[in-house]
């Protein structure tokens, strides 16, 4: 009975792993977190990609309202995240918003720490056996005069990018992707995308709001929509689990 009972263990434990399914971690700030009820009717991105994906992957998102690239390390959440990733799995990380903050729980320089903190995500993801994907942040609406929309981000931008080309790394620019659609709608239907509501709509939150970095429901999945494109466009090979898709690519821990 003993031997039984073990040799149930074993094939129970090699069932789990063959059949784990692939793990997106998220990393980054509150444009991608998940929201509590309490805060309906904001959405991250990161809180509706599951949708895009079959049942063979599974979105451990992690990121968090607040934090910058320094300040997820030193709450331990980096840790934390690195704790659970195995071989084959994905890490998308988007950090950039909080960088800029004065406070020194947050502040990071563009072309030194961001930097360093980024190269750090990049690498420890890659020593574990998985693969790292980076994502500039997403726009602010912040119109100007000319329709176009401000630059809010400045030289975290170009750190960003130049640690993708420095070390090889698949790469979203997600600033691009949502300047171009908040862009094509205009300072008037974009305001569907962001936190526009009038008071007395939503009972927990019954003051009105006009608040042009954070996403509503429809602009989470916009959003989303365009990260699943990057991905498509730079052929990672995490779209095989795209729904729809029948069979996944054949995965690797390098790029």
């Amino acid at each position: 009975m003993k031997y039984l009972f073990l040799l149930l263990s074993i094939i129970c434990l090699s069932i789990t792993n063959v059949f784990r399914p692939v793990h997106v971690f998220m990393i980054g700030d509150s444009t991608m977190a998940d929201k509590p009820e309490k805060a309906i009717p904001e959405y991250g991105w990161g809180q509706v990609l599951h949708y895009f994906f079959n049942d063979s992957v599974i979105v451990d998102n992690h990121a968090r309202n607040g934090r910058s690239s320094k300040s997820f390390i030193n709450e331990g959440r980096w840790t934390e995240v690195m704790s659970r990733i195995q071989k084959g799995d994905y890490v998308i990380i988007q950090f950039g918003h909080n960088d800029s903050k004065p406070d020194t729980a947050r502040y990071t320089n563009p072309f030194t720490t961001y930097k360093e903190n980024l190269e750090k995500y990049v690498l420890e993801t890659r020593e574990k056996g998985a693969i790292p994907i980076l994502c500039t942040s997403i726009v602010r609406r912040h119109f100007k005069e000319d329709g176009t929309l401000k630059d809010t981000h400045g030289d975290y931008l170009i750190a960003a990018r130049q640690v993708a080309k420095e070390n090889d790394v698949y790469f979203i620019d997600m600033e691009e992707k949502t300047k171009q659609l908040v862009e094509s709608m205009g300072p008037e239907q974009s305001t569907r995308l962001y936190l526009h509501f009038e008071s007395d709509v939503y009972p927990l939150r019954p003051k009105g709001l006009e608040d042009n970095t954070h996403l509503s429901q429809e602009g989470a999945f916009r959003i989303a929509g365009l990260a699943v494109q990057g991905l498509k466009e730079a052929d990672i090979p995490l779209t095989g689990y795209l729904v729809g898709k029948e069979k996944p690519k054949q995965i690797s821990s390098q790029k």
